[in-house]
């Protein structure tokens, strides 16, 4: 394996943690703005990371996630606990992902609409 794509899993599967146990303080403070501009940037960066390396299901699960955090920064939806679950759903899914493509070097075919299409969240504000 390439010790570039190494080096970026090993930083993405770092980010992921940390994100992890973000959303988790995002479910018990859910007005927080500092830290949901934190978890933003966070998936912000694995999207784009994502995008760089030519990764373009992981790109669109990690663009799901960010479309969602961006719609709780700007006030279209309540941060609820079943919106947060299925972010860290995406964030779960991305880990397989990224372990299968550490395993094989690629990334492995699959379907995530179920992730990525998630007009069942809560209503706006």
């Amino acid at each position: 394996m390439d010790d570039l794509l190494r080096e970026i899993l090993t930083e993405a599967a770092e980010s992921l943690t940390t994100l992890d146990v973000e959303l988790v303080k995002l479910e018990k403070t859910p007005d927080d703005p500092a830290l949901l501009g934190n978890i933003f940037r966070m998936v912000h960066t694995v999207k784009g990371t994502c995008g760089f390396l030519g990764l373009p299901r992981l790109e669109a699960v990690a663009h799901s996630a960010e479309n969602v955090l961006g719609k709780f920064r700007d006030g279209e939806l309540v941060v609820t606990e079943h919106a947060v679950s299925l972010i860290l759903e995406s964030i779960d899914r991305i880990k397989d992902i990224l372990s299968e493509l550490e395993a094989n070097e690629a990334e492995p075919d699959g379907d995530d609409k179920g992730l990525i299409d998630l007009p069942h969240l809560s209503g706006p504000v």
